[in-house]
């Protein structure tokens, strides 16, 4: 959230960053509200200054009469107030609803658009091999190696929902425990996050947890919601507290499993692991000084491209454009992977797909969740929050299949989660010949 006297202060601005972020929000409508909470606030101080005139005037010696008047003005007095409370509580969940819409401001350098396609490439790391053979996409290969059973998943769960099995199952183990050995070398504070979340502490985050716009699952009557990535329960963990200025940044990664509704979401690279229900994620999140906010940004990043450049995987860095940020980010970068099986008539070799992701939120989060640090002036202070992705494991394990498959349909594992997983390759099964169960469809 921003400042309201921000907002007001800088209203153009805030109304030309709406339009480049492709949101709808009423800034004037802040303002308004901002100065009528202004008015109100000086109307009840006046008030409760009167009231307590009054009050010190009846402690004096009074003739009946006058008593009475005096009475009788501090009734008023306080019907006043009570009848201006009620509409200052009014205008103040108002002014925050409106303001909640207001995204975060853009960082200067983010580049103007509506659509991911115009987001700036800044950076590839390796080369996107060129196969000899046809190259399978990882569905074909997850269900050929019968490591991927999408057909059950949907059976049991619904669609974009899947069972993991064989070597697939310690490949996530592998990915995982890379990725957090990696992180803890960074001097990351490492968490097992809960999968339940306050709603509140979602509304703190950016998430709505609500309505036809919500990308999460929302707890009848319970006032709570799965989690959508680790980034909210991290992000809760200091609301409310004001944090010692001299532990700060704080680095910290937590392990969740992830839950997205994703309405909507579909098309042909949507298909696959690329875009599920339910994921486990290893999520990056740091309280940092506004001061370090931009160097940790990078940091945060860096991080990332160590990960993919030890998998072997190609990819490219992207600074995301105005039209794809979230409402909390001030900047964004992607990293996308290479992806053979994202071959078309378009791009016949393959595509660039989001594998990672690291946002700076500055204070927009801070400020919903009330998180500060009491700075060396004697005043507290909004923190500043970022976020990143280290490995989301579905499409992690989407660009392994697919850049390291072979000829006989095998897949290679990469050398740095042969240690994890205890194999070096994945190759076809015979019992893949000979289905565990018979069919009960009858036979034309």
């Amino acid at each position: 959230m921003l400042d309201y006297r921000f907002i007001k202060e800088n209203l153009d601005a805030v109304k030309e960053n709406i339009k480049n972020r492709n949101m709808e929000a009423d800034a004037d409508l802040v303002v308004k509200l901002f100065d009528e909470r202004t008015a109100l606030t000086t109307e009840l101080q006046n008030l409760q200054q009167k009231r307590n005139e009054n009050a010190a005037s009846m402690k004096q010696k009074l003739d009946a009469e006058t008593r009475q008047k005096y009475i009788d003005e501090g009734k008023a007095i306080k019907d006043k107030i009570s009848e201006v409370e009620k509409k200052l509580n009014t205008t103040l969940e108002q002014m925050e609803e409106a303001a909640r819409q207001i995204p975060n401001m853009a960082h200067p350098d983010t580049p103007i658009g509506k659509l991911d396609s115009e987001n700036l490439e800044v950076k590839r790391v390796g080369t996107p091999r060129k196969f000899e053979f046809k190259p399978k996409d990882h569905v074909e290969l997850g269900e050929s190696l019968n490591l991927i059973d999408f057909d059950r998943g949907t059976k049991v769960s619904g669609p974009k929902f899947y069972y993991l099995k064989n070597e697939a199952v310690f490949l996530e183990q592998a990915l995982i425990m890379y990725a957090l050995n990696i992180l803890r070398k960074h001097g990351f504070t490492t968490f097992i996050t809960p999968d339940v979340a306050r709603e509140e502490i979602l509304k703190g985050i950016g998430f709505n947890p609500r309505g036809n716009e919500s990308n999460v699952y929302a707890i009848e009557e319970e006032g709570t919601c799965l989690v959508a990535t680790a980034e909210i329960t991290l992000g809760g963990y200091h609301s409310g507290e004001i944090l010692d200025k001299s532990k700060l940044p704080l680095f910290y990664c937590g392990l969740s499993h992830c839950f997205r509704r994703e309405a909507g979401a579909a098309g042909h690279f949507s298909k696959g692991l690329y875009r599920v229900h339910q994921f486990d994620k290893v999520e990056m999140f740091v309280y940092s000084l506004p001061e370090q906010s931009d160097e940790i940004h990078e940091k945060l990043r860096l991080i990332e491209e160590e990960i993919f450049t030890g998998l072997g995987i190609p990819f490219r860095v992207v600074d995301t454009c105005t039209g794809d940020l979230g409402a909390p980010a001030y900047r964004k970068w992607d990293l996308e992977a290479w992806m053979p099986g994202r071959a078309d008539d378009e791009h016949p070799e393959g595509d660039w797909g989001e594998v990672t992701s690291t946002s700076n939120c500055t204070d927009f989060q801070a400020r919903r969740l009330n998180v500060k640090y009491h700075d060396d002036d004697g005043k507290n202070k909004y923190v500043h929050m970022l976020n990143g992705t280290a490995i989301a494991v579905g499409r992690a394990m989407l660009a392994i299949f697919e850049n390291y498959q072979n000829a006989d349909g095998s897949i290679t594992v990469p050398e740095v989660l042969v240690p994890f997983c205890g194999f070096d390759k994945i190759g076809p099964k015979a019992s893949n010949e000979s289905p565990v169960y018979v069919s009960n469809k009858k036979k034309n």
